[in-house]
């Protein structure tokens, strides 16, 4: 079959050679540099061992504190909190217990096959070299905070989850950069990648020389036709007619699937780095800074520290003054950054979704689209196993995976 796939990050990019591996022809759908992918800038972990959703007793937690704070982790644009007012309704019922227990559940369903799905495709395109195996900390500032993780530190072990508690000479031994951490703990089968953006430019290369096509245009409308299903496009190629489409525009999917009679509470959580010279950092390892908003990681292409979650659409100018507030905080923990000016900043837009599960699955209108969006924090995480399923949606075969918390009929 020929198959569009209308965006070209990280999802559009496995998915492609998903659907390439099983012979169907490809044309990948997206304006050149398109600003603010989550895939050209975001920490570069594959999280496969986060079993939380966003609606979470943690969160919650903290959600006073972030909120006081204009420059903290968590905010939202007074002029955009109308907008934002339904996706806010869908979160508070997100967060009742037994919601947050069918989060997990599928969260965990998605992520234990994610890290396998990975490795099975960089083995198969020899991309390997992009994948660093030596796992991902997770530290907090007082132990007391501490104490009140050990009920998931325990529900992710009885998944089968590694978890490694250091002691203080542990973490001593492993980041002898850090300071005042109170408590760590090792996720030793986490990992993350050489640099995601340098992965997306090589699964694009790839894919280009498989076979597939790139249209860099904007897509305007999807028209399901007895014939065909027709993409509108404000490009050279103004209209091209598949027998199949995939949406994998991320942030950007919510007004074509609403043109298909899908409304998904889909909104963006814009995300905030900073990025120094490798080694700038003195860390071995990524980490995650547990109630404090952000994570930082060794990439190796340089330093990155990156999270936050900020409310204010698509259209809203950056606020790096959230940047440089996060950076104050990494301070905290890495004494000597005091002086340093980061290379280079960035802002990208996290598809976010109430409940923290994609949307993965066929329009309610015509079997011919699927969509796979709406990844949030777990785009990269998710991609390759996210990939597999579409491909079987395309070919309308029964899925390994039971889909219903992630069809867009969920809504």
């Amino acid at each position: 079959m020929r198959v569009a796939i209308i965006g070209a990050g990280i999802v559009g990019l496995a998915t492609a050679h998903a659907l390439l591996d099983r012979g169907h022809e490809v044309v990948l759908v997206e304006p050149g540099a398109k600003q603010g992918r989550p895939t050209d800038g975001n920490a570069g972990w594959i999280a496969h061992t986060d079993v939380m959703p966003l609606a979470s007793p943690k969160a919650w937690r903290n959600l006073p504190r972030w909120l006081m704070d204009p420059l903290g982790p968590l905010t939202i644009r007074p002029g955009y909190l109308p907008h934002l007012a339904p996706w806010l309704a869908r979160f508070i019922l997100a967060s009742l217990p037994h919601r947050i227990e069918a989060s997990i559940g599928a969260i965990r369903s998605i992520n234990a096959e994610a890290l396998p799905a990975w490795k099975g495709l960089l083995s198969s395109l020899k991309l390997d070299g992009h994948l660093r195996e030596n796992g991902i900390l997770s530290v907090w500032r007082h132990r007391s905070s501490f104490a009140q993780a050990k009920d998931l530190l325990e529900r992710q072990r009885r998944f089968g989850i590694p978890v490694e508690i250091l002691s203080p000479d542990d973490l001593a031994r492993l980041e002898p950069a850090l300071r005042n951490v109170e408590a760590a703990v090792l996720y030793p089968d986490a990992c993350h990648v050489s640099d995601p953006a340098l992965l997306a430019a090589d699964l694009m290369r790839l894919a280009l020389d498989r076979g597939a096509a790139h249209v860099p245009a904007h897509v305007l409308a999807v028209e399901p036709r007895q014939d065909a299903v027709h993409v509108r496009t404000d490009g050279a190629m103004e209209e091209i007619i598949s027998d199949r489409i995939v949406v994998a525009a991320g942030a950007w999917s919510r007004s074509l699937a609403q043109q298909l009679g899908d409304r998904i509470p889909l909104d963006t959580e814009r995300g905030y780095n900073a990025t120094y010279p490798k080694g700038t950092f003195g860390l071995n390892h990524p980490i995650m800074f547990e109630g404090e908003g952000f994570v930082a990681t060794p990439l190796d292409t340089g330093d990155r520290v990156g999270g936050a979650v900020e409310f204010a659409g698509l259209t809203s100018l950056p606020n790096h003054r959230r940047t440089d507030a996060m950076v104050q905080r990494l301070t905290g923990f890495l004494p000597h950054l005091q002086a340093e000016t980061p290379a280079k900043r960035w802002m990208g837009f996290r598809p976010s979704i109430p409940d923290s599960l994609p949307v993965i699955g066929p329009a309610g209108k015509d079997p011919r689209v699927v969509y796979a969006f709406g990844h949030g924090h777990y785009g990269l995480t998710q991609a390759a196993i996210t990939s597999e399923l579409v491909a079987d949606l395309v070919e309308q075969k029964p899925t390994g995976m039971d889909l219903k918390p992630f069809l867009p009929q969920r809504f």
